[in-house]
């Protein structure tokens, strides 16, 4: 673990224990567009499982038959999480929870001012005697019962304080705490966390959202008042802009507070992959923890540092999550990390190789090009590969083409230290480009262009074209050519000429 300083936990109202909430099921599928399978679902339940966070929301099951039947899946797998259900504070919502062979149970009412006015039409007194009847229902049927006030946060303190000690009457086992519509601030989160600890003895559990990007620090900020319990989602889905993120929460509280969890955090970056799958929401690349940049470096000074010392530039090591370290090439990258790079994939240039190879990484960073690893190794090899001497070098060419019109190539050589220039048709700009080199080259060597090859690196249309060939002279030498570029006649041209500049120095050489 990095050298990072660990929060003074004395100066907190820390629980002996802290329990992990996982709605990724629930709360994460009401993400809009998203709809999870039931075997997409047991693929997630099975992953968060094997993590180890202490419960799962399967669903909702008086929602439809669907969820009664992966709840009822899901409970076969028989898992080592307590499964959850979540449920309105009405009987048929209760019974469905039940039908789904479910032993916890998540009931809410709305409690704030909007959701009593707006949503419900109900008083506070019909308000408490509907979560009241609900909870009591659930109870006589033996399921163990987890009470949110919906909107709590937007709740008169007096009221929420009544319905809370109305539900743990009632026979409520856990409060918790929706912070519905994201509107807490880690100061309003201390002051509501730190009161609700005062008046109640039994756990309480936060659901924040992230409306404002505070879920998780409201999160932790309620796990520093007391807090027993946080409901996460992994990746932070959810509805609107998600809620508290399962890897944030999980991985801050083991790093900067040094509270372990007991789960296994090498797990993370899977389950995230997993989840971004199967629902489609694909994370941004500077996503904390899981996001693809999270341990990638690509300034030459980052390198230097994290090549000496990964802990220069991470806060934690890649492996702690599952994640690997990515060095990234680009106008930004030093020498160090081409270095590093070319080792990875024993490849060794001279010096002259290596600068040349060097030149054309910065020259295709400062174009925008993001240089992948395959591209680096393509440019490595073709400079291996190409020929030591270039008695032939392009030193102009310009392309005319359009519907109707004969592509025209007009290319200028230097040949020898001369220079000339011709232009020439052909059936497409390559052809036109190989024919006005013929011509160009002719009272020097003559060539046969006997096999073209074209291949884009990767995909996207700034992939580097990749063109291979092989030329032969009327004595029977041949040779090969190579050339990376983002251009795909630029790229055929220069391969086509560093195969002749081989023939030619091998027809000098008899």
């Amino acid at each position: 673990m990095r050298d990072i300083e660990i929060q003074e936990n004395e100066n907190m109202n820390l629980a002996d224990k802290i329990c992990i909430f996982d709605t990724t099921l629930r709360d994460g599928e009401q993400t809009p567009g998203v709809a999870l399978t039931v075997d997409e679902k047991i693929q997630i339940a099975q992953k968060l499982n094997n993590l180890g966070v202490d419960k799962i929301e399967v669903g909702f099951p008086a929602s439809s038959k669907g969820e009664i039947e992966s709840a009822q899946r899901i409970g076969s797998l028989d898992l080592d999480s307590t499964l959850v259900g979540l449920s309105r504070s009405l009987k048929g919502d209760v019974d469905a929870v039940i039908d789904a062979d479910l032993a916890y149970i998540h009931t809410f009412i709305g409690t704030s001012p909007l959701h009593r006015d707006y949503k419900l039409k109900m008083s506070k007194e019909k308000i408490i005697e509907t979560a009241v009847g609900a909870i009591e229902y659930a109870k006589d049927h033996g399921l163990t019962v987890e009470f949110s006030a919906e909107d709590a946060t937007r709740t008169e303190k007096e009221f929420l304080t009544e319905v809370f000690r109305e539900a743990i009457d009632a026979g409520c086992d856990v409060l918790d705490v929706p912070d519905t519509v994201g509107v807490l601030t880690p100061v309003r989160a201390r002051e509501l966390i730190t009161y609700l600890k005062g008046q109640f003895s039994i756990p309480i559990s936060v659901h924040f959202h992230n409306d404002f990007g505070l879920a998780t620090a409201n999160t932790l900020t309620a796990i520093e008042c007391g807090a027993n319990q946080a409901h996460v989602t992994v990746n932070g889905l959810g509805e609107r802009t998600g809620n508290c993120s399962l890897e944030e929460l999980v991985m801050t509280l083991k790093v900067a507070y040094g509270i372990d969890l007991g789960l296994d955090t090498t797990r993370l970056y899977s389950l995230s992959n997993l989840v971004g799958r199967l629902t489609g929401v694909k994370m941004p690349v500077n996503k904390p923890i899981v996001g693809d940049n999270a341990f990638a470096h690509e300034s030459g000074i980052h390198v230097h540092g994290i090549l000496n010392n990964s802990s220069t530039y991470e806060p934690i090591s890649p492996e702690m999550v599952g994640h690997s370290r990515r060095i990234v090439l680009g106008k930004h990258t030093g020498a160090n990390a081409l270095k590093s790079k070319l080792k990875e994939y024993h490849i060794d240039l001279n010096e002259e190789q290596f600068c040349k190879v060097f030149d054309e990484i910065k020259s295709l960073g400062d174009s925008g090009k993001c240089v992948t690893d395959d591209d680096l190794v393509a440019i490595a090899i073709t400079e291996l590969a190409s020929a030591r001497e270039t008695p032939i070098v392009i030193k102009g060419l310009s392309i005319s083409m359009g519907a109707n019109v004969s592509p025209t190539a007009t290319v200028k050589l230097e040949i020898d230290g001369i220079e000339k220039e011709t232009a020439s048709t052909g059936v497409g700009p390559v052809d036109a480009s190989l024919k006005a080199i013929r011509t160009l080259i002719q009272d020097t060597v003559n060539i046969e262009l006997d096999e073209y090859n074209l291949e884009a690196i990767n995909g996207g249309t700034d992939a580097l074209a990749d063109v291979f060939v092989i030329c032969s002279d009327p004595e029977g030498n041949k040779s090969t050519g190579r050339s990376i570029n983002q251009d795909i006649v630029m790229a055929s041209i220069l391969a086509i000429l560093d195969s002749i500049n081989k023939l030619l120095l091998i027809k000098r050489s008899i």
